[in-house]
């Protein structure tokens, strides 16, 4: 500012710059894009700038025309063609000089009066012509503080005008608009016919506009090159009054403030819909996590019932085993058939086919189908959580306008970037899972525990039936053994029963043995492989939860600023309008 500015405007000037800093700031920490960040660095930029007014409009409208007449001086060129096809800055300087600027603008300095309190931005038209232009025409509009819109009366509101006054519009600048070329308007009642029809469409585009003003700026042209008489009808004596009363020094500096804020404003509610937005997303996350969490429980409690009933059929079949032993020694261990206790070949041959029958195979395929049950859904998990990750993903593409996917730096790029490489891992280590190795290695377990008792010593995986015949061989033979000398005992039939006794009870705790070393082994096991599958889940997912509650966690405190600074800007904004109606009451 060129001015000395008041306590009062010295420490509003300074809020600003603070608050707006601190934007700038959070915005380096955001996926703001560089358009945004630019046009606020422009802003705070602004604050130290002379006031820069906007010319726009399009071509033929006559906006080279207003800024001669506005200035008293033909600076710009003009003609019936598009002649303004670049953006030219006007400043005040000592000689008449035109230079080119940064980024193809050109600067246009003369020794005026007025160039010493404003510059002058003269645009190319806004319409297909000069469409090439217009983004360069857009990067103006949020350093402006003030948007003189040029129509012309012959043609007002056209297409073209219509978008660039929406863009203008979003950025939320004060708007005056002077609808260019009156004077060609000669039936009553056209000209406020064209008013109307202008005011109208400006208030469904951008709502509010500061002014509409009619004017002629050949008119105006004419009566400062000599013809007075125009003057009154050129409607330039109420633009240049509002433009005097707007552009005075506490109106000025009100606007030098009002306009940063605003493009602030609208990049705070930018960014704030963007935070809400990821946070929303970043639900559904935690929603795919807890869903996760529910899914391996369910997972759990399933799998631990069916473990049981899986044993049972492994308990019952040794329970039918030794039944069957009950029965035998019921009928064998008897006075009367000591003949055939003495035969211990035939009498193991009969133990084996009565009592010990198909036992070991069905136990190994039992065991053998609970292995590959074991290992089958455990792989079956860890896939199913996998692809149910890799969903979340897809649902959240089919959320991206366009084909180019989410942005480097967004919330949802690096979010589809983690999830896919989550993905490819899993993927790799499904692919390298040895599903025959897991199971040889549960098998082996249960051949152990066989082994463990003491009954059997077979050797590898797929040799547990032969560690149970073995074993159960063996149980034949330490209940039987002692039988084969009691026939030729005194007391003989005394002794049986009691041995008979002996032997069931030894064969059922023989069992027993069996079956709890067995069951207790596999559910050792089982567990074992529970776990060791939750943890290969919990290490699946884990980088994905790591990354959601780090960014929820950051982004939550993101957004807590943002709401923070949106109060700032609308505090200050609030403040100096409730300035410019305090002075306008005294004026009055």
């Amino acid at each position: 500012m060129d001015a000395i500015l008041n306590p009062e405007q010295e420490e509003l000037l300074k809020r600003t710059r603070d608050t707006l800093g601190r934007l700038r700031d959070l915005l380096g920490d955001t996926a703001a894009s560089k358009e945004d960040r630019t046009a606020l660095a422009e802003s705070i930029r602004q604050l130290d700038d002379l006031f820069l007014l906007v010319v726009a409009g399009e071509f033929n409208s006559g906006k080279s025309a207003f800024v001669n007449a506005f200035l008293g001086q033909e600076l710009q060129p003009e003609g019936v063609t598009p002649t303004t096809s670049q953006i030219y800055l006007l400043k005040y300087g000592e000689v008449t000089n035109l230079v080119p600027g940064d980024k193809g603008i050109w600067v246009q300095t003369a020794p005026i009066e007025m160039l010493k309190k404003i510059s002058i931005v003269d645009t190319p038209g806004t319409n297909a012509i000069l469409r090439e232009h217009e983004a360069l025409t857009a990067e103006f509009i949020p350093r402006s503080d003030l948007v003189l819109f040029i129509t012309s009366a012959d043609r007002p509101f056209s297409e073209s005008e219509r978008t660039f006054l929406t863009q203008i519009r979003d950025w939320g600048k004060k708007i005056v608009l002077l609808v260019n070329k009156v004077d060609i308007l000669t039936r009553d009642g056209e000209q406020n016919q064209v008013l109307e029809f202008v005011r109208d469409s400006a208030k469904n585009l951008v709502g509010e506009i500061s002014a509409v003003f009619p004017i002629s700026a050949k008119q105006a042209q004419r009566a400062k090159a000599g013809q007075p008489q125009l003057w009154a009808q050129s409607g330039f004596e109420p633009l240049e009054q509002f433009i005097h009363d707007t552009l005075d020094d506490d109106g000025r500096f009100r606007l030098k403030l009002l306009n940063p804020l605003g493009v602030g404003l609208k990049l705070v509610r930018k960014q704030l819909s963007h935070s809400e937005a990821d946070l929303a997303s970043l639900q559904d996350d935690r929603q795919l996590l807890d869903d996760i969490e529910r899914q391996m429980l369910y997972y759990d409690e399933d799998m631990q019932r069916n473990f049981k009933a899986r044993l049972s059929e492994i308990d019952n079949i040794l329970y039918a085993m030794e039944k069957r032993g009950d029965e035998f020694f019921e009928e064998m261990i008897r006075f009367s058939r000591v003949t055939d206790l003495m035969r211990s070949r035939a009498l193991e041959k009969a133990f084996e086919t009565k009592v010990v029958a198909d036992t070991p195979k069905q136990i190994e395929n039992r065991v053998s189908e609970l292995v590959d049950w074991m290992v089958e859904q455990d792989l079956r998990q860890w896939t199913a959580v996998a692809e149910h990750m890799a969903q979340r993903k897809e649902a959240h593409d089919n959320r991206v306008v366009g084909q180019s996917g989410p942005k480097e730096g967004t919330l949802a790029y690096d979010r589809a970037r983690l999830v896919s490489s989550i993905g490819a891992a899993t993927q790799r280590a499904v692919e390298s899972f040895d599903k025959e190795k897991e199971a040889a290695e549960l098998a082996e377990v249960a051949r152990s525990a066989v082994v463990g008792t003491g009954l059997a010593g077979a050797a590898g995986a797929a040799g547990l039936g032969l560690a149970l015949t073995g074993g159960l061989h063996l149980v034949f033979l330490d209940v039987t053994g002692i039988v084969a000398g009691i026939a030729f005992a005194t007391l003989g039939a005394l002794i049986l029963p009691a041995r008979r006794r002996k032997a069931k009870k030894e064969l059922e705790e023989k069992l027993a043995a069996l079956r709890q070393k067995l069951v207790g082994s596999l559910t050792e096991q089982f567990t074992r492989e529970m776990a060791r599958g939750a943890q290969r889940i919990e290490d699946t997912i884990a980088p994905f939860a790591r990354f959601v509650r780090a960014e929820s966690d950051k982004i939550s405190a993101q957004r807590d600023e943002l709401v923070e600074l949106e109060a700032h800007i609308s505090g200050l904004q609030a403040q100096l309008k409730l300035k410019a109606i305090a002075e306008e009451s005294g004026d009055r």
